[in-house]
């Protein structure tokens, strides 16, 4: 269990188990919310061990989450019911958190992000690795008085066309039907997810100097990048209100 957990279970069960790539902002969340709750955590990490360890994983670790390494082969297997019962026999009784969060519960809390906002957009825009925040975001914003937002998912991988796909299926599972409030822009991958070429460096770093805070590489540079680019060329109406969701 996490330093100073209190024993605490979920549903019964020992720990929180989840997936990620070593620059998941998820898993360093689910580790930040096991520390504060008193629950045991444990990261399935995609590939091998690197040292130093990214940010994402030396934040977990110090937060308590063990760091489990699975080749990527036995990571295509994630959701086999063999290969989890493999890992429950290993590590114990085990609640499963999706990678990224992404299942029918956390799209649901995702759609309360768009009841906090105090003010009405034309366009909200978010990060997007496996849709989770897209789905529930853009079936909240679809629920608001007047319905009228669009949200945009920014893909920060390559080839990620399924998403597409990927949100329908998660907004059927978790509400019942599939909004037509949104898209997924394919563009701005900067040649796959965790890549960061100079021209994103730059840019992130001249955000920073100007504005004064601090820009996550992975994800929110690549939105923030595609906001920019796609004002520029045009992609918006002038006078239009835009709102971005910084997710890492």
């Amino acid at each position: 269990m996490n330093p100073g957990a209190s024993g605490r279970s979920v549903q019964g069960h020992e720990r929180i188990d989840t997936f990620g790539g070593a620059y998941s902002n998820h898993v360093r969340a689910v580790a930040a919310a096991g520390r504060i709750l008193g629950i045991g955590t444990v990261g399935m990490i995609r590939g091998e061990e690197h040292l130093p360890l990214s940010p994402s994983l030396a934040a977990a670790s110090e937060d308590g989450m063990k760091l489990h390494y699975v080749d990527r082969g036995e990571y295509r297997r994630k959701t086999a019911q063999e290969f989890l019962d493999q890992l429950s026999a290993r590590f114990g009784r085990f609640y499963l958190i999706p990678e990224g969060g992404s299942d029918a519960l956390g799209v649901r809390g995702c759609a309360e992000i768009a009841a906090e906002l105090d003010a009405e957009y034309d366009t909200v825009i978010c990060p997007c690795g496996t849709g989770g925040t897209l789905a529930g975001l853009s079936y909240g914003l679809d629920q608001r008085p007047g319905g009228r937002t669009r949200a945009v998912g920014i893909a920060v991988l390559k080839g990620a066309a399924y998403l597409r796909d990927e949100v329908r299926r998660l907004q059927g599972e978790a509400f019942g039907e599939v909004t037509g409030n949104w898209t997924v822009e394919l563009d701005y991958h900067f040649g796959g997810f965790a890549r960061m070429p100079a021209e994103l460096m730059a840019f992130a770093a001249g955000l920073e100097r100007r504005h004064g805070f601090a820009v996550e590489r992975v994800y929110v540079a690549k939105m923030l990048f595609a906001v920019v680019d796609m004002i520029r060329s045009g992609r918006f109406e002038g006078g239009q209100s835009i709102l971005v969701v910084i997710t890492g």
